[in-house]
């Protein structure tokens, strides 16, 4: 059995979770197998294989994005047009983030883990969209499996959150996030524009100046049976792109073409994605591809997500211009950046996938 907390306030007044940390778990010397409340059933004839040239995700030289001729530049809007359609995930090289600030902030979130529970405990809460929340699993009020996964996640923008501990954390995190959202609002600008729209018109559109950044750290420890555990099962993020980066452990798996890829990151690139409130702008045009991180019996593997999202206030709507373009019906009904999030935190969400709760 999974060692557990006491029932008792954390410092913040909330409740705390009951269900320990996965690193509680997984550093308890007598754990040589899952427990039940872990044990997580996979398809087995849905292997990752990340082996396969023909699926790898598509690389885009920020660059030539940024920074190239026009002729380079539409020649990449081009490639970010293809990989949003094909695929929903691609990798971002020449970004111009250091590597050694992405390594730091890493390490910064290691040593946020590596804390002794206790004081990690300050930092948990049931409130969804509370600046800090440090937690395990995903929600362990409403979920059958937990997840072989602890978590932190820090609202960065509009309003900058950090923690006081470790030493450290928040400088890095600060630069982090300022540079990894340029990198995002840059790629922001090239979607539009592989739309057939101005530069800047999903960033208005969706209120982009206020719009939501939340540093998401993973920590998934080694495994005695990976086979039978999940770090994040199948989903799709919430927002309009997220920005991921991992340690030198990789776990990361996409869906494509009805398979599960594993990515093979390439040394200091971002992993982006598309996210639902994307796929509700273009009217499926580009779609929140399902992914999902397994675990390994090696090593740690962490990873830090960036999901950048609208304003909370903003509701997402198919783009008029395009829907008149393709001649289409809008496919989604409105709803808040806030709404939407609760509403993946649900119960209902268990049942069915986000955006069919929006489908006209």
């Amino acid at each position: 059995m999974a060692p557990t907390f006491t029932s008792m306030e954390a410092s913040n007044g909330h409740e705390v979770p009951k269900v320990a940390s996965i690193k509680t778990l997984a550093d308890s010397a007598s754990l040589t197998f899952v427990p039940s409340e872990y044990t997580y059933t996979k398809n087995p004839n849905e292997q990752g294989d990340a082996n396969d040239p023909e699926h790898s995700i598509p690389i885009i030289d920020f660059a030539l994005l940024t920074s190239g001729s026009p002729d380079q530049r539409a020649k990449v809007i081009q490639e970010l047009r293809r990989a949003c359609e094909e695929w929903g995930f691609f990798q971002v090289t020449n970004h111009g983030v250091p590597e050694s600030l992405m390594q730091s902030m890493i390490d910064a979130c290691h040593r946020f883990f590596d804390l002794p529970e206790e004081e990690k405990k300050e930092f948990q809460t049931r409130n969804l969209l509370d600046p800090i929340k440090f937690g395990t699993s995903f929600n362990v009020d409403i979920e059958k499996v937990h997840l072989w996964r602890d978590f932190l996640k820090v609202i960065a923008h509009p309003e900058f959150n950090s923690l006081y501990k470790p030493a450290g954390y928040s400088e890095v995190s600060l630069e982090f996030s300022k540079r990894t959202r340029e990198v995002a609002t840059e790629i922001l600008k090239g979607i539009s524009e592989s739309l057939g729209l101005e530069a800047d018109y999903i960033a208005k559109a969706m209120n982009w100046d206020r719009g939501l950044q939340i540093l998401a750290a993973n920590y998934y420890p080694a495994c005695p049976q990976p086979d039978k555990a999940i770090g994040l099962p199948p989903h799709t993020d919430h927002g309009l792109v997220t920005l991921l980066i991992q340690n030198e452990m990789g776990g990361l798996e996409v869906k494509h073409k009805d398979q599960w890829v594993l990515v093979n990151a390439a040394p200091g690139a971002f992993v982006v994605n598309i996210g639902d409130q994307m796929q509700i702008l273009t009217n499926d045009k580009y779609k929140s591809i399902w992914h999902r991180a397994v675990v390994n019996n090696k090593a740690t593997r962490i990873s830090i997500a960036v999901p950048h999202g609208p304003s909370l206030d903003t509701p997402a709507l198919p783009i008029p211009e395009l829907l008149e373009r393709e001649g289409q019906a809008p496919k989604y009904i409105g709803m808040t950046y806030e709404k939407f999030m609760e509403l993946q935190a649900s119960p209902a969400a268990l049942t069915n996938p986000c955006l069919d709760h929006l489908r006209v």
